[in-house]
């Protein structure tokens, strides 16, 4: 195996990882709630301390990179994964697993951040649509694996010896990391010559960005969107445990997994729709779709209720890269800074699903996740307001037939 063969193995590995532990959260939270005797509030700052780590760290990994590579970046990132899953494997305690989910947290924003441009430079510019594919699936596959995976698991009985069975995940993790981290050390990472878009911005950027009305929307588009993902992957499994008496290691887990799993198949589909249609008009569909889906999950049956919310999961797959394209598109300069700010975006994920638990202690989860609809109705209103300089190219589909038959063609030649 040549030496970038081997660099790209360990790539799509990574983003595994990162995808898997991840997307644990969602399955283990009522798992915590019951065997820490949780409020929902309390619940929730499970993910608002992993996501909150996403959003303090992501600008200053971005300049990390730059100063420091790859290498650096890519050990500092494994070795705070493996101490935040080592906290919690030793001590399991709800304080601790607090404090262990947000150094888990601090590590994985460092991972994404350097893991892209890695790809990149090691696939090469002209390959780097068809590896972000790849790599995309692979964290697909990932996060339908995940909540399986704590589902089988979690049928093993506790013991006096092991009172919380889901430790053995992060014991397991914590094995994981020690092997990329030997790994890492060894294997011999290019330096990096980052792109416009993946650069950090200077202070003075920063400045002249967050003044403009765009940047402010389109921030706050990224903080609904993660925020509308993750309320949704945290909380359906309480959900349906709580309203129609599902099993959270069954059903539960199952409809999590789904939830990931129809993203990654929406986010192919999405790719041929970007083609055919304006990326303004794909958003108002899916966000309107994923609207309907979800008050059917809040208010429909049980056997309504399971397959709506990973459903929802099919429609909110192509929301993160257009209004990332439409953001970029909508401003002349500074794409680095830019970027930087509307990852920063991501702490959606910790304040949404925070919100939700307040709001569900007081007045039930059911009332709580309409949260979901006011993020999504957001989303709705920037396919409307919206207004890129530059628009996605699209094609008809007698064109896209026909662009496909001269690549089989070639292909045949």
């Amino acid at each position: 195996m040549s030496r970038n063969a081997l660099l790209m193995a360990y790539i799509m590995v990574v983003w595994f990882v990162i995808s898997f532990v991840t997307n644990l959260i969602g399955p283990l939270m009522p798992i915590v709630i019951s065997d820490f005797h949780l409020s929902l509030a309390l619940a929730g700052f499970l993910p608002f301390s992993f996501f909150l780590a996403y959003g303090l760290v992501s600008i200053p990994a971005g300049a990390l990179v730059e100063a420091r590579g790859p290498r650096l970046t890519l050990l500092l990132a494994f070795a705070l994964n493996l101490s935040g899953c080592l906290a919690i494997s030793l001590v399991p305690t709800y304080r601790v697993v607090i404090a262990g989910l947000f150094v888990i947290g601090l590590g994985m924003a460092m991972l994404q951040v350097v893991i892209n441009p890695l790809m990149r430079t090691t696939g090469g510019e002209a390959h780097f649509a068809f590896f972000s594919v790849m790599a995309q699936l692979v964290f697909g596959a990932a996060s339908f694996v995940s909540p399986l995976v704590f589902a089988a698991v979690m049928r093993q009985p506790a013991t006096p010896a092991r009172p919380i069975v889901w430790v053995e995940l992060y014991w397991a993790f914590v094995a994981v990391y020690v092997l990329l981290l030997v790994i890492t050390w060894r294997l011999k990472v290019p330096r990096l010559t980052l792109a416009e878009d993946e650069r950090p911005g200077t202070l003075a950027m920063y400045r002249s960005l967050i003044r403009e009305r765009p940047v402010q929307l389109f921030f706050l588009g990224i903080i609904a969107y993660v925020g509308t993902e993750q309320s949704l992957a945290d909380w359906m499994s309480q959900f349906l445990a709580s309203y129609h008496h599902f099993s959270p290691t069954v059903e539960g887990a199952r409809a999590v997994s789904l939830f990931w799993g129809l993203m990654s198949v929406g986010c192919l589909l999405g790719l041929l729709l970007l083609r055919l249609f304006d990326s303004r008009s794909v958003l108002a569909a899916a966000a309107a779709l994923a609207i309907g889906c979800i008050a059917l999950a809040l208010f429909g049956s049980a056997a309504a209720s399971v397959v709506a919310f990973p459903a929802a999961g099919f429609f909110l797959s192509v929301m993160w890269s257009i209004v990332f394209s439409l953001a970029l598109n909508s401003v002349s300069r500074y794409h680095g800074a830019f970027s930087g700010i509307l990852c920063t975006g991501i702490l959606g994920g910790a304040v949404v699903p925070l919100l939700v638990g307040l709001i569900g202690d007081r007045f039930g989860l059911r009332l709580a996740m309409l949260t979901v609809f006011a993020t999504l109705g957001y989303i709705l209103g920037i396919a409307f307001w919206a207004r890129p300089l530059i628009r996605n190219k699209t094609v008809s589909v007698r064109e896209l037939f026909n662009l496909r038959k001269k690549g089989s063609l070639a292909g045949a030649d």
